[in-house]
């Protein structure tokens, strides 16, 4: 429990002194607070068990759905005859399942989709310089660079994708353009390397003439808050691909579904 590390050179252990300092640690799942409580911190906890609580991880509808989906917003409104109870209450959504065999909101919720997608093409070929293909399956995994999130592992189906067109270029294949976003922290090499695989891997890819048009894969640089608003409402894949049992309480998968 010592907030100077014992072994090797003499350093702060930075996650003791914040324990020592906060009023409270807050895990962010159940699951992962139980970790924290019973092996991460389970001495600290046993000296102070009230400080360790539990603050589960989630996000806000009126972000992710209002104000980045407007067209879709309105459309659930509709759907709900005017009432906008769902946006303080989202287990009010459920009422929409009276409309799944409506065919006109049905097609009214393809059209937005359409509209959404063509908007983020328009905003790729203008902010980054890339022209990718409206129709195409949106692909889309966009989180933290790191090993246990598994980009690799995206990369590498990319690459199988690519080698089955390359060895049988009339295989029939949906038209899909993956994108993968985020950033790598500054001393972490090995995600700085895998950003580094995917923007070469892109290069191949996509300007080879035989799978031209059939496949696309995209780094999107400098991922945020503001363009994660653009990109969740044109999402139709989201990747989530986490090593099994080491994601404590992702929130983007939410992202995705809410705006989907």
């Amino acid at each position: 429990m010592s907030l100077v590390e014992e072994e090797g050179e003499k350093r702060i252990n930075m996650a003791y002194l914040c324990i020592v300092g906060s009023h409270t640690v807050n895990g962010v799942a159940a699951i992962h607070s139980h970790l924290l409580k019973t092996q991460t911190f389970k001495d600290f906890a046993e000296l102070w068990p009230n400080k360790f609580q539990n603050k589960t991880n989630g996000i806000t509808p009126r972000r992710w759905l209002l104000l980045c989906n407007p067209n879709l917003s309105d459309l659930i409104m509709e759907g709900m005859n005017g009432s906008e109870s769902w946006i303080v209450n989202l287990n009010e959504i459920a009422q929409l399942k009276s409309r799944v065999n409506d065919v006109n909101f049905l097609r009214q919720l393809i059209r937005i989709k359409r509209e959404n997608k063509a908007k983020f093409a328009s905003y790729l070929e203008q902010h980054y310089g890339v022209t990718i293909n409206p129709a195409s399956l949106f692909d889309i995994q966009v989180k933290r660079i790191h090993e246990y999130k598994r980009q690799l592992l995206n990369c590498l189906h990319v690459i199988t994708l690519y080698n089955r067109i390359k060895a049988n270029p009339e295989i029939p294949i949906c038209p899909r353009t993956v994108m993968i976003g985020g950033k790598a922290a500054p001393g972490y090499h090995m995600a700085k390397l895998i950003i580094k695989l995917i923007n070469s891997v892109g290069k191949v890819v996509n300007n080879d003439p035989v799978v031209r048009g059939r496949i696309k894969l995209i780094f999107l640089e400098n991922y945020r808050v503001s363009l994660a608003e653009k990109i969740f409402p044109a999402a139709e894949l989201s990747e989530q691909i986490s090593t099994a049992g080491t994601e404590a309480s992702g929130t983007g998968n939410m992202k995705f579904m809410v705006s989907h």
